[in-house]
C-alpha cells in the first residue's frame, strides 16, 4: 500500500503534505455497527478505531439519525427552543465531557477571575461565533459568557461538532446551531440562523476560517455598521483578511489570531503533532514504523507532523519552497525529496494542493487527508466522476475506485482530518482559546481610533500574559531580571520581553 496525508502547514505559502509508502498488499477494514444502544456505549467506546471520542460517546436512536435537526423541534429544560442540535437529550452525558475539560483548562477559567480587575470584559457584547465544537472550545463559550457577552454558536467545519457538547450549551441556554454531519446546505443554514435574528444585532465576530465573515459581507453588509471588530483563528480566514483588507473592503479592525506566537508556537506545532497520528490510527489503524513518509511543506504544522512521525519510527522526508524553512528542515537532520518523484505538488495558497492529475498517478492504497482548514486543499470535486466509484467502509473512509481496480483512500471528504476523525489537545487549545478571548476583549474595549479599518497582531505583551496563565500546571517559575540587567536589555523587568515584529517562524 502506498499511503498519503495532506496536511497544512504555517510556512510562506500554508501548506504541509504527508506521503506514507507501503508495500503493496490488501488491506482490511473493520466495519462498525450502525446503531449504538445505551448498554453497549462503554463496549463501543473502547472497541472502536474509527470514530473521534465525541462520535463514539454519542448515542441516539435510529429515527434521530434519520431525521435532520432542521426538521424537529426540540426545546430545554427552561423552554428555549433558540438553537438547533442532534438531540437535547444528550445534554447530561455532554456537561460531564465539559467538566472535565475545565480540569485542563487553566487560561479561560483565570480570565474569569483576573481579567475583569482590568477590563470592562464583554458586558453588552453580543458575539456570532464559528469555531469548533468540541467539548474544549465550550469552555471558551462559557468563559466568555461568563465576562458579559450573549453568543450564538456555528460550527466551522461540518463533521467537528461533538453533538453531546452542542446539547449541553443548547440545554445552558446557548443559541447553538451545529451538528455533527451537516450538509453544505445546512452548513450555511446554520451560520444563517446565527446571524439572521429579529431584534438581535451583532457587535463582534469570533472566527475560524472566514466563512462567517464571508456570509455577512455577502448577505448582510450593514451589520458592519455596528461590528466592533473581528477575530480570525486560522490561516485560511487570516488570508482572506487581508485580501479584503488590499482590496480596500475591510469595514472593521481585525485581530489575526492565527500569527500569534502563543498560536503558531502552540497550536499549530504541538497540537497538530500528536492529533495527525491519532486521526491516522483511528480511520486506517496504519503502523508507522519503518513506513518512509514525506511532508510537504515545514512550517508550524509540517514540523509537528515530521517530529511525530518521526518519533514513530517513520522515514521522514521533505518537501519546501520556502529556502528559510527548508534550511530548517536540514538542521534536524530531514532529508528532501523530489515532488515529480513523490506525485504531489504544493502550490501557491491553499487551493487545489492536491489536484486530480496527482491522484490518477498514484500508487494503489494511497491515503489522502487533509490537515488544513477547509475542503479546498484536495480537489475532491475532481473525484465526483462517472468512471469513478465511492465506496464508504468506515465512517469518514471512503474508497475512490479508479476503473483499472486502483484505489485511493481518502479521510474525511477531505475536510480536516483531526477535527472530524479524531481530537485535539485539551490544555494546548486552552492555550489558543485564551489568546481569542483576550482578542475579543482588546477589540471591544479599545478607545475608539487606536485600531484603524486593517489586520492587526496581538501585543506581545498579551501573548506573555497568556504563556504565563498555564505555566503553573507545570510548577515553572520565572527567573526575575535584576534592574541592572533589565537596563542592559533595554526592557522593563515586567515585560513584554520580545519586541513586536518577533515572529515564531523566525525564532
Amino acid at each position: 500500500y502506498c499511503h498519503f496525508a495532506q496536511v497544512q502547514g504555517s510556512s510562506a505559502f500554508g501548506h504541509s503534505g504527508v506521503f506514507i509508502q507501503f508495500a503493496d498488499q490488501k488491506q482490511e477494514f473493520n466495519k462498525r455497527p450502525t446503531k449504538i444502544s445505551r448498554r453497549s456505549l462503554s463496549r463501543s467506546i473502547s472497541q472502536s478505531s474509527t470514530d473521534s471520542y465525541g462520535s463514539a460517546a454519542s448515542y441516539t436512536d435510529s429515527s434521530d439519525d434519520e431525521t435532520s435537526p432542521r426538521d424537529k423541534q426540540q426545546k430545554n429544560s427552561k423552554g428555549n427552543a433558540d438553537f438547533c442540535i442532534k438531540n437535547i437529550k444528550q445534554a447530561d452525558f455532554g456537561r460531564r465531557e465539559i467538566e472535565i475539560a475545565e480540569q485542563g483548562w487553566k487560561g479561560p477559567v483565570c480570565l474569569n477571575v483576573h481579567v475583569p480587575t482590568s477590563y470592562n470584559c464583554l458586558r453588552a457584547g453580543r458575539l456570532i461565533v464559528q469555531c469548533r465544537s468540541l467539548f474544549v472550545l465550550s469552555v471558551l463559550m462559557e468563559t466568555l459568557s461568563a465576562l458579559g457577552a450573549q453568543c450564538r454558536w456555528a460550527a466551522c467545519n461540518i463533521y467537528s461538532t461533538q453533538n453531546e457538547v452542542a446539547a449541553a450549551l443548547a440545554e445552558g441556554g446557548f443559541s447553538v446551531f451545529a451538528w455533527k454531519g451537516e450538509s453544505e446546505d445546512d452548513f450555511w443554514w446554520c451560520i444563517d440562523r446565527c446571524v439572521n435574528v429579529e431584534g438581535w444585532q451583532p457587535n463582534m465576530i469570533l472566527d475560524d476560517g472566514g466563512d462567517l465573515t464571508h456570509w455577512i459581507y455577502k448577505k448582510y453588509p450593514s451589520m458592519f455598521k455596528k461590528i466592533k471588530g473581528i477575530v480570525e483563528e486560522s490561516v485560511t480566514g487570516v488570508h482572506r483578511l487581508y485580501q479584503l483588507s488590499k482590496a480596500g473592503k475591510l469595514c472593521v479592525p481585525a485581530m489575526n489570531v492565527n500569527d500569534s506566537v502563543t498560536k503558531q508556537k502552540f497550536d499549530n506545532l504541538y497540537c497538530c503533532r500528536e492529533s495527525i497520528l491519532d486521526g491516522l490510527k483511528r480511520t486506517t489503524d496504519v503502523m508507522f514504523g519503518g513506513k518512509q513518509v514525506v511532508v510537504c511543506g515545514y512550517g508550524e504544522v509540517g514540523k509537528g507532523c515530521c517530529a511525530a512521525l518521526k518519533a514513530m519510527g517513520s522515514i521522514v522526508y521533505v518537501t519546501e519552497i520556502d529556502p528559510i524553512c527548508a534550511l530548517q528542515a536540514c538542521f534536524q537532520g530531514f532529508s528532501f525529496a523530489f515532488i515529480s518523484l513523490l506525485l504531489y505538488v504544493v502550490s501557491v495558497g491553499n487551493k487545489n494542493v492536491v489536484v486530480r492529475e496527482y491522484m490518477d498517478r498514484m500508487k494503489n492504497g494511497c491515503i489522502v487527508c487533509n490537515m488544513g482548514h477547509s475542503n479546498t486543499e484536495i480537489d475532491v470535486a475532481s473525484l465526483r466522476t462517472p468512471e469513478l466509484t465511492w465506496e464508504r467502509v468506515r465512517s469518514q473512509v471512503d474508497h475512490v475506485i479508479w476503473p483499472d481496480g486502483k484505489r485511493i483512500v481518502l479521510l474525511a471528504e477531505g475536510r480536516l482530518l483531526n477535527l472530524s476523525c479524531s481530537t485535539v489537545p485539551t490544555f494546548v487549545l486552552s492555550i489558543t482559546a485564551t489568546t481569542q478571548a483576550l482578542a475579543l476583549i482588546e477589540l471591544y474595549n479599545a478607545p475608539e481610533g487606536r485600531y484603524k479599518q486593517d489586520v492587526y497582531l496581538l501585543p506581545k505583551k498579551m501573548d506573555e500574559y497568556v504563556a504565563s496563565l498555564h505555566l503553573p500546571t507545570f510548577d515553572a517559575h520565572l527567573t526575575e531580571l535584576s534592574d541592572e540587567q533589565a537596563k542592559y536589555l533595554g526592557l522593563n523587568k515586567n515585560g513584554p520581553f520580545k519586541p513586536n515584529y518577533y515572529r515564531s517562524a523566525a525564532a
